[in-house]
């Protein structure tokens, strides 16, 4: 049964019921939409300016005037975090858009055509899978060199093939079904039924693959930062902000606790949104764990 173009209000109701019955859904979106509103803050407001350089408040520990504390550049920590989240989402969010953009119309295709094209595809995807994202945003730094640019160029290049695979599986499941071939019968092309049955379809599987993609992104963005491929100086990074506290430690702690505690917190909280989605949008899979 193909899905409608108008979702009822009762189906509307009952989804609305389901989400807010769902802890794990709730948890996860309180805590991404304030991860999100701390992000969309720091464009207006920051507790200090992250680019002014204090000595003399250089590693002040956690208070009320600076409530994170400070690192060794006398640099507000929360300040940072805060425009660091902002790198940090953008970075995921445009590179899950790249991967999504790409990879299912690639994946929708091979299912489509079948054949070679599929065959084709799918060794394609199996090759870019042997490079990840943090060996491609080295070759791509050694050509270009570093920055946020080129981090969303790897990270987006890998997320393509994730999105192709879910989105040709969905649509393999899909192109059997009895009305798929009324369709067909009935002089439809494939990118017609593909559009007007098969995308209907999968968008369930694919919008909760985005939200774990986007997880990992997040802490692809962290990773290639740590090393120094990600966003550049003067802008913070969470993962930056982690390499630049390793040798200080036992000396400020706060240094590398708080933007650890930013990348668990936000990655778990997509996590769980990411399985609320799941449930909501297919109660049996819920049963079925």
């Amino acid at each position: 049964m193909t899905l409608q173009t108008e979702i009822p209000r009762e189906k509307l109701a009952s989804l609305a019921t389901r989400a807010l019955h769902h802890k794990s859904f709730i948890a996860g979106f309180l805590v991404a939409m304030l991860v999100a509103g701390m992000a969309a803050l720091s464009f207006l407001w920051t507790p200090y300016d992250v680019t002014r350089l204090v000595i003399s408040d250089k590693l002040l520990a956690p208070s009320a005037a600076h409530w994170f504390g400070t690192d060794h550049f006398g640099r507000d920590v929360l300040s940072m975090i805060m425009v660091g989240a902002r790198n940090s989402i953008a970075v995921a969010l445009v590179a899950v858009g790249i991967g999504m953009g790409i990879g299912v119309p690639l994946g929708c295709w091979a299912a489509a055509r079948g054949g070679l094209v599929d065959e084709v595809l799918m060794r394609l995807n199996d090759l870019v899978f042997a490079f990840p994202a943090l060996l491609s945003a080295i070759m791509i730094t050694a050509i270009f060199g570093p920055g946020a640019i080129n981090a969303i160029i790897a990270i987006g290049i890998f997320n393509i093939p994730v999105f192709a695979r879910v989105a040709r599986a969905g649509a393999l499941a899909i192109w059997p079904r009895e009305y798929i071939l009324a369709a067909r019968a009935a002089g439809k092309g494939k990118a017609l039924i593909t559009l007007e049955h098969v995308l209907p379809n999968i968008a369930t599987l694919l919008l909760v693959q985005g939200t774990i993609q986007f997880a990992l992104g997040i802490l692809a963005e962290a990773s290639l930062s740590y090393v120094g491929l990600g966003a550049q100086p003067p802008m913070p990074s969470w993962g930056r902000m982690l390499f630049e506290a390793q040798t200080r430690m036992a000396q400020a702690p706060w240094m590398a606790v708080f933007p650890g505690m930013a990348i668990v917190i936000t990655v778990l909280a997509l996590n769980l949104l990411g399985d609320g989605v799941a449930d909501i949008l297919d109660p049996k899979s819920r049963r079925r764990r």
